[in-house]
């Protein structure tokens, strides 16, 4: 297998689907394999490298369930602590939006907002908005993938912490655009997310002022 990326939670493989699941199989799959930490009690470990694979491949379907475009799932492995998922032929969001022209960005970013409202309106939080986990298709299509510190949550600090990681992530890899994007991400967000996304967008800019934000990962282990 072909790695691609490698994380600090897991590791990212790009295989045939003949290789990896069926000898009649065509394209590519991800093969994402969920690693062990070896500073944790072995038990421990086994059960969160589980709980968590488990969990991502159920944040992918329900968020494919309200609209938002989400690798499918051919494979939840429990022991092995890894998934197969569908190879998503398009371009990170990262890699195409500064070059973008200024109405096709503000478009892109709007789909985006869009789609973040229609997570949290479910009650899913995708917990490492960032445009490196946005696929942009051929189609037009914003595939949102990585759901590996997502959660169930629909409080309005989780959210405003979603959203406050998505500006943060805008302004540090697209600083020259981020005040445009970030307008734009927030307009598509108000549309979908209707009453209450005011609230929302406010704990944003709270979160911002108290400069005590820290990873997920930081605070399940505090």
């Amino acid at each position: 297998m072909q790695l691609i990326k490698k994380g600090a939670e897991a590791n990212l493989y790009l295989e045939d689907f003949a290789q990896v699941l069926h000898p009649l199989g065509r394209g590519k799959v991800i093969v994402k394999h969920r690693i062990s930490k070896h500073y944790r009690v072995p038990q421990l470990d086994s059960q969160l490298r589980e709980s968590r694979t488990a969990l991502e491949a159920k944040l992918f379907s329900d968020a494919k369930a309200v609209g938002v475009p989400t690798p499918i799932v051919y494979e939840i492995d429990r022991v092995s602590m890894r998934l197969v998922m569908d190879f998503i032929e398009g371009k990170q969001v990262k890699l195409i939006l500064n070059g973008l022209n200024p109405a096709k960005r503000r478009n892109l970013c709007r789909l985006i907002g869009k789609q973040v409202a229609r997570l949290h309106l479910a009650g899913i939080v995708h917990g490492d908005l960032t445009t490196s986990n946005m696929i942009l298709t051929p189609q037009g299509k914003v595939f949102f993938v990585d759901f590996g510190l997502g959660e169930y949550n629909p409080s309005l600090e989780a959210r405003g912490v979603d959203l406050h990681l998505l500006r943060r992530a805008l302004q540090s890899t697209h600083f020259k655009v981020a005040g445009e994007a970030y307008r734009a991400v927030i307009e598509g967000y108000k549309r979908e997310f209707g009453n209450g996304a005011s609230e929302v967008i406010e704990r944003v800019e709270e979160i911002e002022k108290r400069g005590r934000y820290m990873p997920k990962e930081e605070r399940a282990w505090r």
